[in-house]
């Protein structure tokens, strides 16, 4: 059978590369998104994938800080002027559903390298994945101020979500809520 090669869409220095949703609160879509000129590529992924995705960032640019000996500088804080507080660009077009996302660090541009796969189809029959002809996938590569503004958008947009229940902890839905721990007392 033959392998469709692999189409990839690589950003190796984006005008911006940002995680955000469309649609309200409770029915919100997330979109990886990153944009060179007019070329814009979005991915569709889970709030949580974006939660782990923002932590793992953070995570790498904490260890090269306290890496000895260093020679990046990676700041501790966003740079407050690389936060971007924008919508995603339009339109929104997903390009595939993210399946898996991978973290590196390429030193010798001193970027993070962010990669992201599509989510395998299953065949609802055999729940078998299906070998689909879209292989493709998005890198991404930015430098250390970029990728700690991504986290905390990241950690922005996924936090303004629904409010959350102080008793219960689970959302509360835009028409109300009620908590499970008052047994319907409100």
């Amino acid at each position: 059978m033959g392998h469709v090669s692999r189409i990839v869409h690589r950003f190796n220095w984006p005008d911006r590369f940002v995680v955000g949703t469309v649609g309200q609160p409770g029915s919100r879509t997330f979109y990886l998104q990153a944009r060179t000129g007019k070329d814009i590529v979005s991915v569709a992924l889970e709030k949580e994938q974006s939660a782990t995705l923002a932590e793992g960032v953070d995570k790498v640019l904490d260890e090269l800080m306290s890496t000895d000996g260093n020679p990046f500088s990676v700041p501790a804080e966003t740079p407050e002027e690389l936060i971007d507080r924008e919508a995603l660009d339009q339109p929104v077009t997903e390009q595939f559903r993210v399946g898996a996302l991978s973290l590196g660090w390429d030193p010798s541009t001193a970027q993070i390298v962010i990669e992201a796969e599509p989510a395998l189809e299953a065949d609802p029959e055999t729940l078998e994945p299906i070998e689909s002809d879209a292989d493709e996938m998005l890198v991404v590569r930015i430098p250390v101020g970029a990728a700690r503004a991504f986290s905390h958008r990241t950690r922005e947009v996924v936090r303004a979500g629904r409010p959350i229940c102080p008793l219960c902890r689970t959302p509360i839905d835009p028409d109300g809520h009620v908590c499970d721990l008052t047994d319907g007392f409100r």
